[in-house]
């Protein structure tokens, strides 16, 4: 299994921030919650790789 292999699988994704000052990413599926607490700072290291994998997405596209 690999980032290419589809799935069906549904899951809900929230993105917010906690009462602790974490980023919190939590993804909610059948039978399982993960919750997955970053610092600001990796929250933004993240934010840069979602948006060079969108690009990168839009490039294979064409």
């Amino acid at each position: 299994m690999g980032i290419n292999t589809e799935r069906d699988i549904e899951a809900n994704l929230q993105i917010g921030p906690t009462d602790v000052g974490m980023v919190r990413l939590f993804i909610e599926g059948k039978g399982i919650e993960i919750p997955m607490d970053f610092e600001p700072e990796e929250a933004e290291e993240i934010a840069e790789e979602l948006r060079a994998a969108a690009q990168a997405a839009r490039a294979v596209k064409r």
